[in-house]
């Protein structure tokens, strides 16, 4: 081989060499300028999710838990990323329900269960403390009848809640949207109605410290495959002391279902839940919705319409027709009985959930048994409901319509209001 063959070889190798060199130093300053960045998003990313725990509530979360002898690993922590894959990137085709402060979507996880996820609007008031609220009250609870709660997420920038999946919607969608929902007949009414009374019940009275629900209505009522009964939605709830009967707070609920003496005084008792269930108990039992619009001014609000037609002896012409006939009507008066006492505009005139759940219970038992007399005390509810032979029983037991009202809200979201309709008559 000639010198001059010999030097081109060199020549070829060094420039091999140099260019193996700085390829090789170039792709270790790629990886160290990656890896800077990767660690600096790390960083920030642990910053972000650190300032929202903190925005979020989380530490007053630990500190609640903690003082009420719970902790925060009762409920499963998920991530952001888990529920963002769940959601399809938070989809509207997997929007369950939207009320003013939140919307929920249908989620499901990598071991294939379907859940609830709660996801409050950006800028929404109070979401933080709702949050918080909502996981310490149901770290609380364990109740059939009580919708549960299975984690919370504090990476994102609104907290999420995450609830068990309850598959046949609100009690609201079953009474007022009738092409999207069912028709309920009046056994499966007064199912719901113990069952969430039951629950309400629990709350007041089995619980180590009472709860007040704050927000009951018919959107905060789910329904699974078998109808039973899911209360939903805590964010409103609040604590009362054990040598307290009443607490001093913002009103907070739905206007409709708002107790009006806790409206005027601000003093929060286990009555205002009674008030509310007392309009829910006048839903079932009309069809109606609590406030529409729609309706004729003396309509308007379904609690005042619905004493005033009990005291007037004429409730018969604004019950639901599918659900009267004579094996049911003289629980059917029962009951608007026992909704006529639950909404008295003096709390201490109001039965206590606990005689309230008690009474429908016995009355879904005698439903129920053979040995009832369907026909008993038939004649006797004329007084209340108008003659059965009437012309107004026969022309207008039809007149049960929603109202024409519409809402867009969901079983898992609270509304806060700042009035209140005035009441005819001084209901």
């Amino acid at each position: 081989m000639s010198n001059k063959l010999k030097l081109k070889v060199i020549e070829l190798l060094l420039i091999f060499q140099l260019c193996t060199g700085l390829s090789i130093g170039f792709f270790i300053l790629v990886v160290l300028i990656w890896w800077t960045y990767w660690g600096m998003n790390k960083r920030r990313l642990v910053r972000l999710q650190e300032k929202y725990f903190q925005e979020n509530g989380g530490s007053t979360l630990q500190q609640h838990l903690a003082s009420h002898g719970g902790s925060v690993e009762t409920a499963k922590i998920f991530t952001a990323e888990e529920l963002q894959k769940a959601t399809n990137n938070y989809h509207v085709d997997e929007i369950l329900g939207e009320g003013g402060y939140a919307a929920v979507y249908k989620g499901k996880l990598h071991d294939k269960s379907v859940v609830a996820i709660k996801k409050p609007k950006i800028g929404a008031p109070t979401q933080s403390d709702q949050f918080v609220n909502e996981v310490i009250v149901l770290s609380q609870i364990n109740h059939r009848n009580v919708v549960k709660l299975l984690g919370c997420c504090f990476e994102t920038e609104v907290p999420l809640l995450v609830y068990e999946y309850i598959t046949h919607g609100t009690l609201f969608e079953h009474l007022f949207n009738k092409g999207k929902g069912s028709s309920l007949s009046w056994e499966l009414r007064l199912k719901i109605a113990s069952e969430t009374a039951g629950a309400l019940a629990y709350l007041h009275s089995s619980t180590s410290t009472p709860i007040i629900h704050r927000d009951v209505k018919t959107t905060n009522i789910l329904l699974d495959d078998n109808y039973t009964a899911k209360v939903s939605d805590f964010g409103a709830s609040r604590f009362i002391p054990l040598d307290q009967t009443q607490l001093a707070t913002l009103v907070q609920g739905t206007l409709g279902y708002l107790d009006p003496e806790y409206f005027h005084s601000n003093q929060l008792t286990e009555k205002s839940d009674v008030y509310s269930f007392g309009v829910v108990l006048a839903e079932l039992l009309t069809s109606r919705v609590a406030l529409s619009f729609a309706r004729p001014d003396k309509e308007r609000c379904l609690a005042s319409f619905f004493v005033s037609s009990i005291e007037n002896e004429c409730l018969i012409q604004i019950l639901d027709a599918d659900i009267v006939n004579e094996e049911s009507i003289e629980t059917v008066e029962q009951v608007a009985i026992l909704a006529k006492r639950c909404l008295m505009i003096k709390s201490e005139e109001r039965p206590t959930m606990k005689e309230v759940a008690m009474e429908l219970e016995g009355m879904r038992i005698m439903t129920t048994h053979p040995w009832k007399n369907g026909n008993s005390g038939f004649e006797e509810t004329g007084y209340l409901l108008g003659s059965p032979n009437s012309a107004a029983y026969v022309m207008n037991i039809g007149d049960g319509g929603a109202g024409g009202s519409s809402v867009t809200n969901t079983g898992y979201d609270s509304m806060q209001i700042q009035m209140l309709m005035p009441y005819d008559d001084g209901r």
